[in-house]
């Protein structure tokens, strides 16, 4: 059937437990693998590469249901490719994350009483690097319990010795070719992190706020304009309008008074207005508005800061010192004092963004900040994918990734922090720059000192692909590995990670990243909820692996993995989980025990029994399928199609059916035993990507080999027996129908009924045995008396009833049944009869009114036909 790498050895039918324990099987397992070397990358291996880097998780971070998500997905796809033959390498590592990281440790300095400033910058680094020596270690552990097969002895971190090179010599690089460049730009900022946030880092949300409609000027100058955020109109310099509207056409180019203010502002033309929205008026303060920085470039005017770094207000007068939202009440209080009120609208809901990290409202504030060019980067991004370099999974994601790259601005890389990669460029005292590569020398004397930002953490993740392998020197690794082979990750990450990858390895590289982006869905709990501390539905993965296992976590999470797509996970799904691995381990305890092995050549069909030649017919079919499922990255269509095989087709039916040929002993038993050995090597091999745990054991035992991490992947061997596949299909139908008839005569799984069965003439005839078993079916002998006779798959099967049920509580049940199918049948007809009721009703409503209604006419036919089969009345 396949080829296994490894000689097999007798099987150990003493080595398995009666029962399967996970919490002893896991931590071992996992250390022997590690040091067994299972898990190392050989860049000088001839065999084909198969790489792929993993999304690194913050340093501040502990393994949550999204890590044990992307990771179990990530393990499937290389532990398969292992098999398959491949050097395969899963680069491990971890993200500096410059802003979470930075505020763990001044909460952990403010429990002092201290702050970052009171230790300045060098002793803070040293600080953060301390924390990060003690507890960033943790997700590697939780890694390891999930069990990973990472290449631990290439794990990177991204402020290392080797990263921070290639951060300054991409830094470098960009900078002579003019993709980086200093220059003032409204940025969204964090009075609370008091640093830049990247567009995609912020979180947009509706908040309650207020409206305000105002009046600027006086008299027949008088212009009503409308702001929700009042404190801004101390930095105005000017009022817009557009310069087609009739209505202030005669105020272009005038002053006009700005209330609590001892200034006077210009009324602009600008077609960026529009003169159908609101007043068709708008104020304009370019140092707090993008839109509004836009309008000042145009028209040249002045930018005045109201608010300071921490959204303190900064003009002089009566509101200076006050916060922003304090500010904000006590304006339109004096506005409303000064009879310049018109209209006010409270609650106003509208959208305002909010710090992904801290949850503080930002405020877009004019800065001095670092920038990337992006336009010949993204479009590089862009034509990569178009000319199908990189192909993107699901695809319908791609015209979201297209809707991202073709309309991406440039990108605000520093951040006013004090724990990342400096930025590499030295100021001198008459405002000269220099950017000093990793080997070169800084410019040293009187005046010259470094910049003080650093960079945005995305900006060194973004290298991950090539320089956690040694870029910029030319490594064995990069030869070998890059680029990778697939990319997994979230679709959340698509702007902040992976579209950066992209724009990187193309421009240092000369060539993608990766070949292909496999996108997955978020989990969310049991009800689709996303998870959320604030909803109480955030669930530790480690609490479940402690009761449940590893695997059965595993198993739960690949079962909901459709690409793209959320994942509702709940601790029922987990417990299911855990009886699949229960019962794999059960059965193949059975099997040992029965005398299935491995060793010798598989017997030559001809002496297989037909259940014998069906099962790894189904078998063959399966490694195709799953195969090609995970070529197409449906990990969950892969659980699914190995469950059903492994619990309905190999555990449920082969095993059952096989059961008297293991019974009866002598030839036949030991050609059974030898397909049945067959069977479970390779149904474990293909569940171990997946299972990995318990799959190990149970390989190991049946094969005696070293382990199913280094066995050979399984491969179709072209064996189908449609003739085989179409005998036992017949049985399952006998056996199926009969189970549901004695279902509906209330009959228990394990009572014995009499019977006979005429197998005559039809493909049953070799099973009787076999079926007898499944059915609790006894012989007929003398006094049968056929009291239901049910004509399936071209046989008959008559029982004998008598005695073993109440006939006459059972025909009153049934009865009663009847009779309430029959009363929804008038009571739906009767609705969707009345053209009244279906011209008012939804859709849905009519629909779900059919579905009542063909459920109770089939309701009707099936306990009419349990009536029938009921034995007459004595």
């Amino acid at each position: 059937m396949t080829e296994n790498s490894q000689t097999p050895q007798p099987a150990a039918t003493d080595a398995l437990p009666t029962t399967y324990t996970p919490a002893a099987v896991e931590g071992p397992l996992y250390e022997r693998w590690v040091e067994r070397g299972y898990f190392t990358a050989d860049a000088k291996s001839e065999k084909p590469a198969y790489t792929v880097v993993i999304p690194p998780p913050n340093v501040t971070g502990s393994l949550h249901l999204g890590h044990a998500f992307e990771h179990t997905l990530i393990d499937a796809l290389t532990r398969r490719k292992r098999m398959q033959g491949f050097e395969t390498l899963w680069q491990p590592g971890m993200d500096h994350a410059g802003i979470a990281t930075q505020n763990v440790v001044e909460r952990e300095l403010a429990k002092d009483g201290k702050s970052r400033h009171d230790l300045g910058r060098e002793a803070f680094v040293e600080r953060v690097w301390q924390w990060k020596e003690e507890s960033g270690g943790q997700i590697s552990g939780q890694m390891r319990r999930l069990g990973d097969g990472v290449a631990w002895d290439r794990e990177r971190f991204t402020m290392d010795e080797g990263l921070s090179v290639a951060v300054q010599t991409i830094f470098k690089k960009m900078y002579d070719d003019g993709l980086i460049y200093r220059a003032e730009r409204i940025i969204n900022w964090c009075p609370r992190c008091l640093t830049a946030i990247s567009d995609i880092e912020v979180d947009y949300q509706d908040d309650d706020g207020e409206l305000v409609s105002m009046t600027y000027g006086e008299g027949e100058d008088t212009i009503v304009v409308a702001t929700t955020r009042a404190e801004t109109m101390l930095g105005d310099t000017a009022v817009a309008v557009h310069p087609d509207d009739e209505r202030y056409a005669r105020l272009i180019g005038k002053q006009i008074k700005l209330p609590l203010t001892n200034r006077s502002i210009p009324v602009v033309a600008d077609t960026h207005v529009d003169p159908e929205f609101g007043t068709g008026a708008v104020k304009v303060t370019p140092a707090h508005d993008p839109n509004d920085f836009a309008i000042g470039q145009r028209h040249d005017l002045e930018t005045i800061q109201v608010l300071d770094e921490r959204g303190i207000i900064l003009t002089p007068g009566p509101f200076q010192g006050l916060d922003r939202f304090e500010a904000r009440s006590a304006i339109v209080a004096a506005l409303r004092a000064e009879g310049r009120i018109v209209a006010e609208k409270r609650p106003y809901v509208h959208s305002v963004g909010h710090c992904s990290r801290c949850k503080t409202t930002l405020e877009p504030r004019l800065s001095m900040q670092w920038w990337v060019k992006v336009e010949t980067l993204a479009k590089a991004a862009g034509d990569a994918v178009r000319d199908g370099r990189v192909n993107i999974h699901p695809a319908e994601l791609t015209p979201r990734y297209f809707d991202w790259v073709d309309n991406l601005n440039d990108w605000c890389i520093s951040r006013q922090l004090w724990w990342g990669h400096r930025i590499p460029v030295w100021h001198g005292p008459n405002g000269e720059m220099v950017c000093v590569g990793p080997h070169d020398e800084a410019p040293t004397g009187e005046g010259w000192h470094q910049d003080t930002d650093v960079l945005d953490t995305w900006f060194s993740s973004g290298l991950w692909p090539f320089s956690t392998m040694g870029w910029p020197e030319q490594t064995e690794s990069l030869e070998k590995f890059y680029p990778n082979s697939v990319l997994v990750t979230g679709y959340d990450l698509m702007f902040f990670w992976v579209a950066r990858m992209m724009m990187f390895g193309l421009y240092a590289m000369g060539d993608v990243p990766f070949r292909t982006i496999a996108f997955h869905g978020m989990v969310r709990d049991e009800t689709g909820k996303k998870m959320s501390k604030s909803k109480g539905n955030v669930v530790n993965p480690l609490d479940w692996m402690d009761k449940y296992g590893s695997d059965a976590v595993r198993f739960t999470l690949a079962r909901g993995a459709n690409p793209g797509v959320d994942v509702p996970i709940g601790e029922d799904w987990v417990q299911g989980s855990r009886n699949f691995a229960n019962k794999i381990w059960n059965a193949t305890r059975f099997a040992l025990m029965n005398g299935a092995t491995v060793e010798g050549e598989l017997p030559a069909p001809e002496r297989m029994t037909a259940t014998d030649r069906w099962i790894l017919s189904r078998l063959n079919t399966v490694v195709a399928q799953v195969d090609a499922l995970y070529d197409d990255y449906q990990f969950a269509k892969v659980s699914d199609a190995l469950f059903h095989f492994a619990w309905d087709e190999v555990f449920d039916w082969y095993v059952e059916l096989s059961k008297t040929t293991f019974f009866a002993e002598g030839k036949q038993a030991k050609v059974s035993a030898r397909v049945l050995g067959e069977v479970l090597d390779v149904t474990l091999r293909l569940l171990h990507p997946i299972v990995p745990f318990v799959t190990e054991t149970l390989w190991t035992a049946l094969t005696g080999n070293e382990s199913v991490v280094v066995a050979d992947w399984p491969v179709d061997s072209g064996f189908r027996d449609t003739d085989a596949e179409q005998e036992i299909e017949l049985v399952q139908q006998v056996v199926t129908e009969v189970r549901r008839f004695r279902s509906d005569q209330g009959l228990q799984p394990g009572q014995k009924v009499p019977a006979r069965l005429d197998l005559a003439g039809t493909a049953l005839a070799p099973h009787e045995a076999a079926i007898r078993q499944l059915l609790r079916l006894q012989p007929a002998e003398d006094g049968f008396h056929a009291t239901a006779s049910l004509p399936v798959a071209g046989a008959k099967v008559e029982l004998d009833l008598s005695g073993t049920i109440d006939v006459e509580a059972e025909r009153k049940r049934l009865t009663k049944d009847l009779e309430a199918a029959k009363k929804e049948v008038v009571q739906a007809n009767a609705k969707l009869g009345n053209e009244a009721f279906l011209a008012k009703a939804p859709d849905n409503v009519v629909d779900k009114i059919r579905g009542r209604l063909s459920k109770a006419e089939a309701d009707i036919a099936r306990i009419s036909a349990q009536i029938e089969a009921l034995p007459a009345a004595k």
